[in-house]
Parts: C-alpha cells; structure tokens; sequence
C-alpha cells in the first residue's frame, strides 16, 4: 500500500508552546497544533506569533502537523516591522 500524500497548508502563528509547539490558525479558521520540522530545528529558524507558515499534515489526524516553512518578512502582526538595528561603530 502506498503511503499517503501530506497535505500542506498556510496559517499565521497564534501561540508559542514549550517544546518547539505552535497553535496555528490556518485559513478555514481551525487551530491545529503544529511542531517544529527537524531542518527547521537544524538551521535555527525561530518563529514568533504573527508569522505565516506552510505546515503539513497528514489525512489521518486533521488536528496535528508539521511546521515546514517560515515566509519571510510577511508578518500578520506588526507590519511596522522590528525598530532599525545600530550601526556597527568601532571602537576608539
């Protein structure tokens, strides 16, 4: 028997979890809990809440998934954006 197909979906990041979870809202307004992927981990790319992210999830459990992928700068939350970083000034 083959193995199924994941389905992958887009959402914003409502909550921040212990244990590298997420709450996320994805578009037919349901909340799924989602964990980090491994090459997420891997490379250390943090998400915060307001994010939007692909997730996968599997046809069998509808309410869990995997979070695969952080859209950069396309925040929900803050559109202003982080406040400007200082220039690098050498010491004298």
């Amino acid at each position: 028997m083959a193995k199924e197909e994941a389905i992958e979906l887009d959402g914003v990041v409502e909550e921040i979890l212990p244990g590298g979870q997420f709450r996320v809202r994805i578009e037919g307004g349901q909340v799924v809990l989602v964990y980090t992927a491994g090459k997420m981990r891997k490379h250390r790319i943090r998400t915060a809440v307001g994010d939007r992210v692909t997730i996968e999830m599997t046809p069998y459990d509808l309410t869990r998934g995997r979070l695969v992928f952080r859209h950069r700068g396309d925040s929900v939350a803050g559109q202003a954006g982080a406040p400007a970083r200082r220039a690098y000034r050498p010491r004298r």
